[in-house]
């Protein structure tokens, strides 16, 4: 019997996800979350779960490397990945917002300097509002380019908002809820129907079936 492909990321999302599966009576037997390896596998249920970067699960399932991803509706947004994002997990819970010093005013007449590790997500968002903007696309701390003069405000995800305030930034406008969501490959939603529809099923049955948004 052909595998089914999982892709996941390390830390909280994959814990949380080898939970649910458990639940749903899948169990992985080589899985131990302080093991280096990047596949894990579940031999009577022919299920494979293969951990990659947070950003890069909706490029596996898209791309039909992995059948099924579960990815931070933040990766997901950003990736504009052509795939079905099918629900909600409930887990992983946070937001994408806009922030900036506390003393930040908008200066009409020049474009709003937004610094940002999601681009796309910044772009729609103002984009949806009619202002224009300069992006700054940063792979590091966010947080640090209203402080040294680089960025007007920042767009990242808020969670407790406890680093926004110990660097002097507060919240200015929320863009969205995020939390994990489980999202299928196209073609393996037809080609493995079967396998696919089961998980979906067995999770909908155990967390509620919540609908995405």
């Amino acid at each position: 019997m052909e595998y089914i492909n999982i892709a996941l990321t390390k830390g909280r999302l994959a814990v949380k996800t080898f939970e649910l599966f458990e639940r749903i009576g899948i169990t992985f037997e080589d899985y131990n979350p302080g093991s280096r390896k990047l596949i894990f596998t579940s031999k009577e249920h022919k299920i494979r779960a293969v951990f990659v970067k947070a950003g890069d699960v909706p490029i596996y399932v898209e791309k039909g490397a992995a059948d099924i991803g579960v990815a931070g509706k933040d990766a997901i947004m950003e990736a504009e990945s052509n795939l079905y994002e099918i629900m909600d997990l409930g887990f992983g819970k946070c937001k994408f917002s806009v922030a900036a010093l506390k003393d930040y005013e908008f200066k009409a007449g020049r474009k709003m300097r937004v610094a940002t590790k999601y681009p796309r997500v910044a772009k729609n968002y103002f984009k949806q509002k009619g202002e224009p903007i300069e992006i700054i696309k940063l792979s590091g701390s966010v947080e640090l380019a209203p402080l040294m003069g680089l960025s007007d405000v920042i767009v990242d995800i808020v969670e407790s908002g406890k680093t926004l305030k110990e660097n002097g930034l507060v919240v200015i406008e929320d863009i969205c809820d995020i939390s994990a969501r489980l999202i299928i490959n196209k073609v393996s939603f037809k080609t493995k129907s079967e396998k696919v529809e089961r998980i979906i099923l067995d999770l909908k049955g155990l967390i509620g079936g919540k609908e995405v948004s």
